[in-house]
């Protein structure tokens, strides 16, 4: 097993290593910038009648001259039943179309936690699979649906973890990776073993599967029942903040009174202001 060499991995990043990666238009594709380090955000630069589509709720600022369209019919959907297959793979119902009218505009999409955000190209030889909501916009052309490798177990006894979405089509796209993001290249019958949370993205020719711990003192006092198994060959992406994990992190300080959770924060807001108007926040 391999980590990506820089070089790869500069690559991918569109030959940028700045905290500001700017794309470049080639081969029809759309001209993007990801600016920002730990809270990155995409700006998609559009010309007169260039689309991008995104998952809904994804849109954190534009231009006057981008019109929007939300509809089921898009990221590949065939109709109600395949908006519903999306859905279930961690996408949304519906999904927004972005086209720049008359002049051109922009568009961008932060991200909701730290991360990174990274293009892809998926072609009718390349695809890839990402974590449930790791999907964030493409260009006309892409498919996304739900993608169970190899068993249908993986996505049914695994939990949120183990629903992947499919990136297929013919088209150039952006995922979206939680907490620092570190690549291996698979070869063939080499296998990663990786607590499930922690897979971001690995490509179409990776084999996935799951397996079970072993031992019952592993299983009641260990990390868990199961793991996700990565078989190259192919690279795998892997995140270093899931969701899961920062919920899980979050959870002792969050108040477990629903009722009283709004006074709650008010409360700790207020005490802190006035903790700091009289040098209550030194240290003792």
């Amino acid at each position: 097993m391999d980590r990506a060499h820089p070089s790869v991995w500069r690559q991918v990043c569109d030959g940028e290593t700045s905290s500001t990666r700017m794309g470049r238009r080639a081969g029809g594709n759309v001209d993007h910038q990801v600016v920002g380090t730990t809270l990155p955000v995409l700006e998609m630069t559009l010309q007169p009648g260039e689309k991008i589509v995104a998952q809904a709720g994804e849109l954190s600022w534009m231009t006057s001259s981008i019109e929007l369209h939300t509809t089921t019919d898009l990221g590949g959907s065939k109709g109600l039943f395949g908006a519903i297959a999306r859905a279930v793979g961690g996408g949304s119902f519906f999904m927004t179309q972005y086209t720049a009218k008359d002049a051109p505009g922009m568009v961008a999409f932060a991200t909701k936690v730290p991360g990174s955000i990274l293009p892809i190209t998926v072609s009718a030889g390349q695809s890839y699979f990402v974590h449930r909501t790791g999907f964030l916009c493409a260009t006309d052309g892409v498919e996304v649906s739900v993608g169970f490798q190899r068993k249908l177990g993986a996505g049914m006894f695994g939990g949120a973890g183990f629903i992947l979405q499919k990136i297929a089509g013919d088209a150039q796209a952006w995922v979206e990776l939680d907490g620092e993001v570190i690549t291996y290249d698979l070869k063939p019958g080499e296998t990663l073993r990786v607590m499930p949370g922690h897979v971001g993205m690995f490509e179409g020719t990776v084999q996935f599967d799951i397996t079970t711990i072993k031992g019952i003192r592993n299983v009641l006092f260990g990390d868990g029942l199961f793991l996700a198994a990565l078989t190259g060959p192919g690279r795998v992406w892997l995140q270093s903040l899931p969701i899961s994990n920062l919920a899980h992190a979050l959870e002792p300080y969050l108040s477990h009174d629903g009722g009283n959770a709004g006074a709650a924060a008010a409360g700790g807001i207020a005490g802190a202001a006035i903790g700091g108007l009289f040098g209550g926040n030194n240290q003792q």
